[in-house]
Parts: C-alpha cells; structure tokens; sequence
C-alpha cells in the first residue's frame, strides 16, 4: 500500500498539509524531520495513556512503537501523543478516587482536542488502566476518524504461599489483617508478591472486562486482549494493528459504522458471561452516547439478565486473565456465544469483516476449566444483574458471578462517605446483618462517583462477604465480590431515596427477582423529601467542580455533554 492510493482531498490533514497557506503548517513538521512524503502522506495519531503511575500503563510506550512501525508499512505517517490516565488502585481508598471516572471524561476531551487540533486523518489508542479503555473508545466514537483500539494487556499473577494472586487479594488482605487473621509480616509477603510485572490487575476487573469489549463492539482486531502486557508477542498485535489503520482510511470505514445497537448488545453480552465488571454499566451507555445511541443502564441489565454466566474468572470465580489467555482467550467465549445465538454474528469489525467470519477459525478448546459450554453454564443469569425498587428507581448494580446467597434484608448502617464506613468495618463496629450504606458518593455529590474497593475489600477480609451487604450511589472495582450494590439512582445528592433512608430502616434486596427496597410507605418517603436539603460538597472550584456541573446520571453513563444525538457536524467530515 502505497502513499499514492490515498487522497487526501477528503482527509482532515489537508487543512494542515496541503496548498499554499499550509506552508507554515508543513514548516512546523519539517522541523520534526518529517520528509515532504511523509508530510503528503495520512497523519495518524497513535495516542497511548503511557505513564509512571502503575503498572497498568508502563509498557504501552514500547507498544506504540510498534504501531508505528506498521502505520509506516502501510503507507501513514504515524503522530505520537499521551493523555493522562488515574490509576484507581493507587487512588483508591482516599479523596484521590474522587478523580476516577472525571479523567474518563478528560482522557475523551483531550484525544478529540489533539487530533482535532492536528488534523490527524485516523486513530489507533492504546491503554491501560480502567478508565482510559472507555476513554479512548469514546474519543474514537466521537471523532470517528478511523480508528483501532488496543488494549496494553494484563499484569501476570502472582504467587502467594501456592496461589495464584492479584491486587484484589492486597485490598483484601488489609481486612485481614484488622481482623488479626493476617500480621504484619503475612500482609507484607502478600504486597511484595501479588505484582510480578507490568501491566493492568489481573482478574475479570474493569480495564480486562473493558478490553474484552474492545473485541466484542469490534473495534480491537481479534485477539488482541488477551496477551498478557509483559510478552512482547504484544508487538505483533500492534504492528497489524497500524497496518490495518490504513486500510480503514482507504475504505472509509469508520468507528459509528462499527459501534452500532447490535455491537453495543455484543458487548453487553460478553460482559454478562464473564462476570465482568459492574463499571461497563456505566461504561457501555457513555461510548453509546457519543454515537447518539440511547442505551442505558436498563437496556445493559436486561442483556445481563438473559446471558449465562460461563467463564469462571476472579473476582467471583477461580481463574486469571492470564489463564484465560492460555486457553484461547475471549475469542472462545465469543465463539460459543455465538455457536448458541447469543451474539449478533453480522456486526462489522475494525478488520472488515464481521464477527462471525473472525471467529470461523476459532475452535472451542475442550479439557480446559476456564470457559464452560453454554449448556454447561456455571448460571444461566449473567454474573453482573441490574436491580430496580423504592430504593432505586433509576436501577442499581450488583455483581453476582461467585454469590450462592442472592437475597438479603437488614437494617441500615448510615455513612455520608467512604472513609467513615471504611473506619467502621477496620474497627468491627458493622455487624453481621447489617446493610452499609454509602451515599453521597454519586456523580455529583461526591463529586466523581468513587469505587469502594478498600471497604468491600475489607468486609470480605474480615469474612463477612454473605454476611454483611453494602449499598451505594457510587460504584465498585471490578475487583469487588460479595453483595455489593452500587450506581444506585437517583443519586443521593439530587435527592433521590437513598438520601432519605436512616439507620435501621429495613432494606431488602433480592438479586434473583431484581428489586432493591426499603420498608417505607410512599408517605413516608414524600415526607422525608420534603425535610431533606442539599450538601454542598468540598469541591467549589478545579476540574473537580466542572465535572459536577455537568455530569448527568450513572444510569444514562454519567456523561457530561449532548452527545452525537446533538451534532450538527462530526469532526471526520470537516
């Protein structure tokens, strides 16, 4: 594929590389030591979410070169950049959390405002930590430049007293150790050994969840998410990767062309059958958003609800991406998927075919415990159900993949934020019985919609996971199991219900039937709302404060603009 059979008459680095009053423009790029070929040839912007920060990120700058390599076989002229990324293992467990889901929202705006402001003629993003995969799907959603996802693989397990462990397994042995099962030198060994290498945490979490997505909407070539960050194969995947960009701007084929109704069901699909993460509740609706697509919370729970659960991965289940990897990795899944109707076989994908014919050479592996037969299903409802009630009648969330117990009544434990219920389950002051509620950890009222991976962490380490629930209007790690409801809505802070209950009132939840409740009258309700005033957060100013003034609700993504509904032009079409 040469230069040539590329016109750039209808490519956005015209503005940029063409005529006379692109002069100045070509200058700044000669001063790169870019040729005047390569100036005339497509711009191609490979963005990565390279950092310092973890180990989800540190490989995928060796990545991007190999992108590189293949954008440049191809006939492109490939333009490297980075875009922030929150490490939520890291920011975990602190006021740090509270700028989790707002560097999704500015991993989006920076990518469109770099090739935006470029003139790149196409895409190809790699990433790593949780919040960047959505991130980078959304920007190429809402560009719709050509574009191609990579994901930068997940972290190997590591190896504790016998056992294969991940991050979860360090947050969890924190609740250990407050409840004397594990001493200093045992929660020590543990933290040394769990993270042997680069790359993202290492069960069905949210950045492994969200790169099975990849392949599923089809926007990652296939296969591509399974290989693990630190084996260099990696490269391979990479390389093809920016060859095949320039195929898509030959043919035109675009990200909405790819991102459809059916490909976003795909998606939720998959999820469903891995026991994936709660966050592609949030995550599938927000890319949705950016095509003009409406499918919400309740569109993504009714997928789960009616999908067998049947791959056996941490959290809930015994299995690590890598040994998913080893088995042929979420191609098979997709493959039996498919083979039993599950999936839409028809999508089109990033290679220019459709699901269907990717997955013709994939054969199921037998003699393998990773990935079950849909006959054979470890459930027939989805490890990830939605919940609806008077408690929640926007929907709530709950991971179940791994639960034997899946109703559950008590009286509520009452906390304003994270760090007072976290103090209280460390110090054994929650019961076994109790319901912890969270509330005021929204989109809006926390700001930034914060995981609770410390304090689920902590009351499965205390060895309460059947025996104590929690509930909130913030959400959870991929990484939590136990009876976890989160993305409860309408959120405290906008005066939904979860913002009138008090301790002791009785809450029941039943996961089978889908109903979340508390055991007040409609009057009583309507009373307390008409007593309940606002909170003012401590967040008056920054980024922070912006995200709150317009992030809408985490049953429609927690988004914060229009959306493509809203357009009156795209950028790929300037």
């Amino acid at each position: 594929m040469s230069a040539a059979k590329f016109d750039k008459s209808k490519l956005p680095s015209r503005h940029t590389t063409t005529g006379p009053t692109s002069a100045p423009h070509r200058s700044m790029l000669y001063a790169m030591g870019l040729s005047e070929k390569e100036v005339a040839q497509p711009l191609v912007g490979v963005v990565t979410t390279w950092n310092e920060a973890a180990p989800c990120n540190i490989t995928l700058s060796r990545q991007a070169q190999a992108v590189k390599k293949g954008v440049k076989a191809g006939g492109g002229t490939p333009r490297e950049f980075t875009t922030i990324t929150v490490t939520d293992g890291i920011a975990m467990g602190h006021q740090g959390m509270k700028s989790s889901l707002v560097s999704r929202e500015v991993i989006a705006d920076s990518t469109e405002l770099t090739v935006r402001g470029h003139c790149y003629d196409a895409l190809v993003g790699l990433a790593g930590c949780d919040k960047s995969l959505p991130g980078l799907m959304m920007a190429m959603v809402r560009l719709n430049v050509p574009s191609i996802f990579i994901y930068g693989g997940t972290i190997l397990p590591g190896k504790f007293r016998g056992k294969d462990v991940t991050i979860v397994d360090v947050f969890e042995g924190v609740g250990q150790h407050a409840a004397k099962k594990f001493s200093d030198s045992d929660l020590r060994e543990l933290e040394l050994a769990a993270l042997p290498s680069g790359g993202s945490c290492g069960g069905q979490y949210t950045a492994n969840t969200m790169a099975c997505v990849s392949e599923a909407l089809g926007l990652a070539l296939p296969g591509s998410a399974g290989t693990p960050a630190p084996y260099e194969s990696r490269d391979r995947f990479c390389e093809a990767a920016g060859e095949q960009i320039m195929a898509l701007i030959k043919n035109n084929l675009r990200p909405r062309d790819i991102v459809t109704r059916k490909a976003l069901e795909n998606a939720a699909i998959v999820v469903a059958a891995t026991g994936g993460s709660t966050n592609a509740g949030l995550h599938l609706p927000a890319i949705a958003h950016e095509a003009g697509i409406e499918f919400t919370l309740d569109d993504v729970c009714k997928i789960f609800r009616k999908t067998p659960y049947i791959a056996d991965l941490m959290p809930g289940g015994k299995y690590t991406a890598t040994d998913l990897y080893h088995v042929g990795g979420i191609e098979i899944v997709m493959k039996e998927l498919l083979a039993a109707g599950y999936l839409h076989g028809d999508c089109m994908t990033v290679t220019g075919k459709t699901i269907a014919e990717n997955l013709k050479r994939v054969k199921f592996p037998e003699n393998q415990k990773v990935v079950y037969r849909v006959k054979n299903a470890l459930s027939k409802t989805g490890g990830v159900v939605g919940l609806k009630g008077n408690l929640a009648p926007e929907g709530a969330i709950v991971k179940i993949a791994g639960m034997k117990k899946l109703q559950f009544s008590g009286p509520a434990r009452v906390f304003e934020r994270e760090e007072d219920a976290l103090t209280a389950v460390l110090t054994q002051k929650i019961k076994p019985g109790d319901v912890v509620v969270i509330r005021y950890e929204g989109p809006k009222g926390g700001p930034g919609m914060r995981e609770m991976l410390s304090t689920t962490s902590a009351i499965y380490g205390q060895g309460w996971g059947d025996s104590v629930a929690l509930i909130t209007d913030g959400r959870f790690s991929g990484g939590t199991r136990g009876f976890c409801i989160g993305h409860v809505g309408p959120e405290a802070a906008v005066g939904g219900p979860i913002g009138l209950i008090r301790n002791g009132d009785i809450i029941d939840i039943d996961a089978n039937k889908g109903t979340l409740d508390v055991r007040l009258s409609k009057a009583e309700l309507e009373k307390r709302r008409a007593a309940w005033k606002p909170r003012k957060h401590d967040y008056q100013s920054g980024t922070i404060w912006k995200y709150a003034q317009t992030v809408g609700p985490a049953s429609q993504g927690a988004v914060t603009h229009p959306g493509g509904d809203a357009e009156t032009h795209m950028y790929a079409d300037i």
